[in-house]
């Protein structure tokens, strides 16, 4: 090895602009080392031969899992347990993470991801490991809310016998509420049909023309008020105002107002004042009613539909809520991360991602306590 050459001044050479030297020197090295990027003195390097150090760089996502799989996360959340559940399914890409909800706690009780589509077998698994975690903790399920998909009708037929099963409300009535836009959409190409095209172009110069074009543009107001107000044939309450404009765009229209009828009367069927037998008796004269319009029946045929009935059944239970809102908002937080996250989108990290929201959950009440603290201590 050749020995390198240790230079006797005390004080390091410091390079200035007319200065060639490549190195910088000083009586505390023992060797020649290649000159900083600065004057400063910035640290090029390390001194140490081992590896740099790894502390933070590993992911959370399988710790927390088997955090989550254990009794902690378990005992924490059912320690206020409502007996009302939800379970919903939400897709990423090829994957699907099946998700059973406190649908009155808001906390995610258990969950499975697939890299398929689910299948009603998926989703009996799921219900059957749900179920033997009520067993072992001694809890009684008194009801499901799913959406009207028919995958989860004979799994929780199967598992949970004699338990009401809701179908979620908002589901039923965006179902019926998309038929009715069509119905008015039906209506205005229907009023473009009557237009009636006139023979040359260019301005009208004889009587005829002049009417036929002032007809037309009473058909395209007309049109264009229906696109314009459509939102006033769905909405649950309208004012005063509302209604006044829905009476005058609906002139010489009447099948329009029968269908503004009822979408009164399928929002009535959802009042908790009533009982389920009640609202069954008044949607069987809803639908022999929406017979006698042959034009509005086959627009309106999801009223005919027996998840109507079925997303009745909560009014019989006052505590039994009418939709799937708590894992709907699981479901909306998970599609956030996703977004912000991007290389999230294999099995195991789709996996390890729901857990740490899950444990996040878990520690809430916890960080809450620390922060109330913090600020008692600042306020002294």
């Amino acid at each position: 090895m050749s020995i390198a050459l240790t230079l006797l001044r005390q004080n390091p050479i410091i390079q200035t602009p007319s200065s060639n030297l490549p190195f910088v020197s000083s009586s505390m090295m023992d060797c020649l080392t290649a000159k900083p990027v600065g004057t400063s003195g910035e640290i090029i390097g390390f001194s140490f031969p081992t590896p740099p150090s790894k502390t933070g760089l590993r992911r959370r996502g399988k710790k927390t899992y088997s955090k989550i799989e254990a009794d902690d996360y378990l005992d924490w959340a059912f320690e206020n347990f409502s007996g009302y559940i939800a379970v919903d399914e939400v897709y990423d890409g090829p994957f699907c993470v099946l998700s059973v909800v406190d649908n009155r706690e808001y906390k995610r009780l258990t969950f499975r991801v697939l890299d398929h589509a689910p299948t009603a077998e998926d989703i009996l698994e799921l219900l059957q490991s749900f179920q033997k975690i009520l067993r072992q903790r001694e809890v009684i399920l008194h009801g499901i809310t799913t959406d009207g998909s028919s995958l989860y009708t004979e799994p929780v037929r199967t598992v949970f016998p004699g338990v009401p099963h809701q179908i979620c409300e908002f589901h039923v009535k965006k179902e019926i509420n998309k038929a009715i836009l069509k119905a008015v959409a039906q209506v205005r190409r229907e009023l473009d049909k009557t237009k009636v095209k006139r023979s040359k172009r260019g301005r009208p110069s004889t009587m005829e023309d002049k009417a036929t074009v002032r007809r037309n543009e009473r058909i395209d107001a007309k049109m264009r008020a229906l696109f314009e107000h459509r939102y006033l044939f769905v909405r649950k309450t309208l004012t005063k105002r509302e209604r006044e404009t829905l009476h005058q765009i609906t002139t010489s229209l009447p099948e329009l107002r029968k269908l503004r009828e009822i979408v009164d009367a399928m929002y009535r069927l959802y009042d908790r004042r009533c009982c389920r037998a009640t609202a069954l008796q008044k949607l069987r004269k809803l639908r022999d009613r929406l017979k006698r319009f042959k034009r509005l029946s086959k627009v309106l045929s999801k009223l005919e539909s027996p998840t109507v009935d079925r997303s009745l059944v909560f009014l019989d239970d006052k505590d039994l809520p009418s939709t799937s809102n708590a894992v709907e908002r699981g479901n909306r937080r998970f599609r956030k991360m996703q977004k912000t996250v991007y290389r999230v989108r294999t099995h195991g990290h789709i996996r390890d991602r729901v857990s740490l929201d899950m444990f996040r959950d878990l520690r809430l009440p916890s960080r809450r306590r620390a922060l109330q603290w913090l600020h008692d201590l600042r306020d002294g």
